[in-house]
């Protein structure tokens, strides 16, 4: 894996971490915001082609996944983005 590959993820955890803080500050509850990041979750499944190992294997652990095994990866995503805010 390449340390831009690495830097990247860094940067897009890092990125979303902080919209997740800032729909929080709006009065967004935690709910609401697994909720949209489900949404996102099926958006980018249907539109996005994984271009690296890591977003790949997102993307089959979510293709594989039933409807509340898929809202656990978008929760998953929201607590590891807050992490990284």
């Amino acid at each position: 894996m390449s340390s831009t590959v690495v830097r990247n993820f860094d940067s897009w955890k890092k990125f979303l971490g902080e919209r997740v803080v800032q729909a929080q500050k709006m009065g967004m509850s935690e709910d609401t915001i697994s909720k949209l990041a489900y949404e996102i979750g099926d958006f980018l499944d249907e539109k996005v082609d994984p271009q690296n190992a890591s977003n790949r294997t997102l993307k089959e652990l979510w293709d594989v996944g039933n409807k509340e095994e898929r809202q656990t990866i978008a929760r998953l995503m929201v607590k590891l983005a807050k992490k990284n805010a």
